[in-house]
């Protein structure tokens, strides 16, 4: 129901995001959706691009009065950036003759692949020799374009009462080690959003900061694992009759589309396996008075992380996503120059030490827009009143 695509290069004029299968009749706040891309840029270990790019969105199609019209939203972001690389970037620039040779006064090609990014596999995929062609689409400046996006898909779910929070739980060798309460949303996004590093803890906090000025001074990077929570979706979303169906399949194929993902675990996870299914599985009440998204059931419990079967069961959405180091080192690694076939030290520029903290809001994002999608499958599209009455008859029933 809800499509996505984005377009632009690190470097290049602008990111484009369009969405499509929004409901006609949706206010859309452009405040919120710069708020988000606000929050995205933000972060202890973030590097000096953060100084130059304001990240403000602008809508060039599908809206209309603040609503809406229910055709594709086009959201344009313009890269300040831009103006330091037109150089290397213009694309009205004449393409070399040979794609073995560079004409004079061209840019300079990029021929050393750093270990771990897509510099290597990509030329190899696209026929480049200079990987500046790779390198631009690659980068994590993609994610600007989806926390857009994203800011349509959230305004969508919050209209419907759900909320969003996150937090980082670890960053390298420093970690929570206290028990902490997902009960109150709102006490978790104050405390993260208050956090240099989005850390719901300040001895935690200070303990990941350290880490980071450290990996900085050593010219290196560090990765981390950040939680979500999703709190409001009713019982329902999703399905089991093909594998395309299955919720927690589609989140986490999602997320781990996310620049430097490794890892996505669901509500207990890995740790699932260490309990015998007694201890694992979350005993099922009834409430009549309970909160209508449950449909009068709830769990006391937690562990499947709002997940059963591949659809919502009404409980909170927990989700872990582990982000590995940035493969950007400001003391590189060994390579191949993909020219000459030479060992060489691979290529370095501005970057950053850590983009944990940014990674929580990421992934945010991209859980709205794959959220969205399941919300507006079960309750329709075409307009917002209908999406709105279609959920309310489904509160009203009992079963």
């Amino acid at each position: 129901m809800l499509r996505y695509l984005t377009a632009g290069e690190s470097h290049g004029p602008q990111l484009t995001a369009v969405v499509d299968g929004l409901p006609a009749g949706l206010p859309v706040d452009l405040d919120k959706i710069n708020h988000q891309l606000s929050r995205r840029q933000k972060g202890y270990g973030r590097g000096s691009r953060m100084d130059i790019e304001k990240d403000k969105v602008q809508v060039v199609s599908g809206v209309r009065f603040g609503r809406t019209m229910g055709g594709p939203v086009t959201l344009v972001i313009l890269n300040l950036d831009w103006q330091n690389w037109q150089e290397t970037m213009n694309p009205l620039q004449p393409a070399p003759e040979d794609a073995g040779l560079l004409q004079e006064g061209s840019a300079p090609e990029t021929t050393r692949p750093r270990p771990g990014h897509a510099d290597l596999t990509g030329g190899i995929k696209w026929n480049h020799y200079d990987l500046r062609n790779v390198i631009e689409r690659a980068s994590a400046r993609e994610t600007a374009a989806r926390v857009a996006a994203a800011g349509l898909a959230r305004q969508l779910l919050e209209y419907f009462n759900v909320r969003f929070a996150s937090h980082v739980v670890r960053i390298g060798q420093a970690a929570l080690s206290a028990e902490y309460d997902l009960a109150n949303l709102e006490r978790i996004v104050e405390l993260s959003e208050a956090s240099k590093v989005r850390c719901i803890d300040r001895v935690a906090e200070q303990a990941m900061i350290a880490e980071i000025r450290e990996a900085e001074k050593d010219g290196d990077s560090l990765g981390g694992i950040v939680e979500l929570i999703v709190r409001g979706l009713p019982v329902g979303l999703g399905g089991f009759s093909q594998w395309d169906q299955r919720l927690d399949g589609r989140l986490a194929a999602g997320l781990m589309s996310i620049h430097s993902v490794k890892g996505v675990e669901i509500g207990l996870g890995f740790e699932a396996v260490k309990r015998r299914g007694s201890q694992v599985h979350d005993q099922i009440f009834c409430d009549p008075d309970a909160c209508p998204t449950k449909k009068g059931f709830y769990r006391r419990t937690n562990n499947a992380g709002g997940l059963e079967g591949g659809i919502t069961n009404g409980e909170d959405i927990i989700v872990r996503i582990a982000g590995k180091p940035l493969a950007t080192l400001n003391q590189p690694l060994g390579s191949v120059d993909v020219r000459t076939r030479k060992a060489v030290k691979a290529m370095s520029e501005r970057t950053d030490t850590c983009i944990v903290p940014s990674l929580a809001v990421i992934c945010e994002a991209v859980a709205a827009l794959i959220l969205a999608d399941a919300f507006l499958d079960k309750f329709g599209s075409d307009n917002l009143a209908e999406t709105e009455r279609n959920y309310r008859t489904f509160l009203a029933t009992p079963y």
